[in-house]
């Protein structure tokens, strides 16, 4: 069940970012989900890769603290 919990508070998590930055979601979703590189989540983003590396410091941080709300 502990898993289904962390899923459950990913899933949330995730829906809180979107709300708050979708692209920096996006972000999240492409390098977990997709596999992408920095250099592909700009091309399918249109964006530099640098805001995706800017996109993906923000995301990571705040999902860090997001999830350490939880526990």
């Amino acid at each position: 069940f502990e898993r289904t919990d962390q899923l459950v508070s990913l899933d949330e998590a995730l829906k809180n970012l979107e709300s708050l930055d979708e692209r920096k979601c996006r972000v999240v979703e492409l390098r977990f989900f997709g596999g992408l590189t920095n250099e592909e989540m700009a091309e399918v983003l249109n964006v530099s890769s640098e805001t995706v590396k800017r996109d993906w410091r923000f995301a990571r941080n705040w999902l860090l603290r997001e999830l350490a709300g939880d526990a």
